[in-house]
């Protein structure tokens, strides 16, 4: 069910709330201390964009594979984009991308019982209509950039519901190749090789070559030899950023 709001500190937050339950969405037209990843704040304007979180409770996932739980709801918003004519791509570890440029931001959260996770707060935005963003922010773009239409955002987010459902049987019926395929056919620049940075701010060159089921990404160097990386010990270096070359 879909629980919409007016106004919330994050949809993180009111997500945690016990009354929300397996599939629940809890949709807000502002934040005032929306979260995305690396501790950065998602601001969106009042109406334009899509921000939610949805509950799931994959209690049958062992903690060492939740990152499978990243996979499908990557697929589901790659499915998501493709039912409205829109391409797109995952940057490790779930942002989604349209080019070089970014679509959806996404926090996870989880919460475990003993060796299972209990309880996963999936915190999305999506740019949907908005057309003018901060030019402090990297490289924003929405659906009606992309495509020159505006959109009803209800619809969109009612066929994210349906995307994330489906891939989610998949993963509760075990089907997880599936998943991890899927996830690496879609990768964000898979197969180029280019530039990443290490927390110390020192470059090294690699080609994506895939993603581990726990997550690390696995890179080929330029001078042959392979690496696996978990999520803060390297990120992408963009094109329009220093030492892109």
């Amino acid at each position: 069910m879909i629980h919409h709001i007016d106004t919330t500190t994050s949809t993180n937050d009111d997500a945690r709330d016990p009354q929300y339950r397996h599939g629940d969405i809890v949709w807000a037209e502002h934040q005032t201390a929306g979260r995305g990843q690396r501790g950065h704040q998602w601001i969106s304007p009042e109406g334009e964009n899509l921000t939610f979180t949805m509950v799931v409770e994959p209690r049958f996932l062992p903690v060492g594979q939740q990152f499978l739980l990243c996979e499908a709801m990557s697929a589901a918003l790659t499915d998501t984009f493709a039912s409205f004519g829109i391409e797109t791509r995952i940057k490790w570890t779930n942002d989604i991308y349209a080019g070089d440029r970014k679509l959806v931001g996404v926090l996870i959260e989880h919460n475990y019982s003993g060796a299972n996770l209990s309880r996963s707060l999936l915190g999305i935005g999506i740019n949907v209509n908005q057309t003018a963003f901060d030019p402090s922010l990297p490289n924003p773009v929405s659906m009606a950039q992309l495509t020159g239409r505006r959109y009803d955002r209800r619809e969109v987010l009612e066929t994210f519901e349906r995307c994330m459902l489906a891939r989610y049987e998949e993963l509760e019926h075990g089907d997880r190749e599936t998943l991890q395929r899927i996830y690496r056919e879609r990768m964000y620049a898979l197969g180029q090789m280019r530039p990443f940075r290490r927390p110390d701010g020192t470059l090294l060159h690699g080609a994506i070559e895939g993603v581990r089921p726990s997550g690390e990404l696995i890179l080929r160097h330029d001078d042959g030899s392979h690496g696996e990386y978990l999520f803060k010990e390297i990120e992408f270096v963009l094109p329009h950023q220093p030492g892109f070359e």
